[in-house]
């Protein structure tokens, strides 16, 4: 059963599905992430929706609630990272 069968998709949420990232840094993810699931912790280089690249460090079981399109595997460390993604 849908509960959100009637709510409109936004950013805000939830996300429709979960996507397994494998760092690159030439492409972009198939879908942009609202947010990004880490596993193991580490360093992530990653490519904001806003064409920025940011780095920024996070712990195991992360949550990372910023638009992403593109997480690069130079300078990326952690692992287990999962895109969520709305579409």
């Amino acid at each position: 059963m849908d509960i959100f069968k009637s709510h409109a998709l936004t950013a805000a949420g939830p996300a429709t599905d979960i996507l397994p990232v494998i760092p690159n840094d030439a492409d972009d993810l198939p879908l942009a992430a609202s947010a990004l699931y880490v596993e193991e912790g580490g360093t992530l280089s990653v490519v904001t929706i806003r064409n920025q690249t940011r780095t920024v460090v996070v712990g195991d079981l992360a949550l990372l609630p910023v638009g992403i399109c593109r997480v690069r595997a130079t300078g990326t460390t952690a692992t287990g990272i999962h895109a969520l993604v709305i579409a």
